[in-house]
């Protein structure tokens, strides 16, 4: 298959390189970061891949028959859902799906109505706004049905058994069998060690919800060990420093949250020891405001 850059395709098109960019961006098949542009999923799924040139860096190249969407973000023969579809599909109300997103993280609520973040963005969703009230709300692209993301938090709300995914680090499946969960926080959660059972046990009394084990939102089976959805961000716990295995997972781990844009709380052994102090005032930075 025959592969051209971005700007090698709108030349071929006869399309402004810079409008064609813009539709890439609205379209969820690339997200602009500091360094420049990056493929979503979306778009990896439809033929986007890196590659590197001496001259000029890392660019995109995309099939070269490709559909590309136009300057609004759509594409001939695209098919993009609401949140009312979304539902209609899974069998759930368009307020019940969009608190799903908004737990996912692709979604937020604004003054008026649901903005996309760039989660959502990377997903393929594309904000619009109802033409008659103004409010605002997001569209999705037919294959966020086929999410596994999303398939997985619906058949855990409906009580379904799914598929449990190998997580995609290396070193993740041993570390689990190495260190089984079988601390009781007091919650009811099992976790697998004395520190995640205190961190559990400080979320649970600051009356914060809390998700241990929560799959990150991405194509990965990446799992943090706590998710506070009410500041979407996540919180990993560092310990068995010496264990060259775990310092490799952790770094991984690490590259993906930075990579994604997923907001992260990061607490080692001395940090456990003084919850009181710590987790307060970073939780806050993410609005998270705890009662005491």
């Amino acid at each position: 298959m025959v592969k051209i850059s971005t700007s090698g395709l709108a030349k071929k098109r006869g399309r402004n390189g810079a409008e064609l960019f813009k539709g890439l961006e609205m379209a969820g098949w690339i997200t602009r970061e500091q360094k420049g542009w990056s493929l979503t999923d979306q778009g990896r799924a439809l033929g986007g891949e890196y590659k590197e040139s001496a001259q000029y860096g890392r660019y995109i190249v995309w099939p070269e028959k490709i559909d590309i969407p136009d300057g609004q973000g759509e594409m001939n023969g695209s098919k993009y859902l609401s949140a009312t579809n979304v539902g209609e599909h899974y069998g759930f109300s368009n307020r019940r799906i969009n608190a799903i997103l908004s737990e996912l993280g692709w979604i937020v609520k604004g003054l008026k109505g649901w903005e996309v973040t760039n989660q959502g963005k990377k997903q393929g969703g594309i904000q619009s706004e109802n033409s008659k009230s103004g409010v605002p709300y997001v569209k999705w692209p037919e294959q966020i049905l086929t999410s596994k993301s999303l398939q997985a938090t619906i058949a855990d709300l409906k009580g379904e058994k799914h598929a449990e995914p190998k997580p995609v680090e290396q070193c993740a499946e041993s570390f689990r069998e190495k260190f089984p969960a079988k601390f009781r926080a007091t919650d009811g959660h099992m976790v697998r060690s004395k520190a995640e059972m205190l961190i559990d046990n400080w979320l649970y009394m600051a009356e914060l919800v809390h998700a241990y084990e929560r799959k990150l939102p991405i194509s990965e089976d990446v799992y943090s060990d706590f998710y506070v959805p009410a500041g979407r961000v996540y919180i990993e716990y560092w310990g068995y420093e010496n264990d060259p295995k775990y310092l490799a997972r952790k770094a991984k781990k690490q590259q993906i949250y930075q990579t994604e844009g997923l907001s992260l709380i990061e607490l080692n052994d001395e940090d456990v020891m003084n919850l009181d102090d710590i987790l307060p005032r970073v939780l806050l930075k993410h609005g998270v405001k705890v009662s005491f």
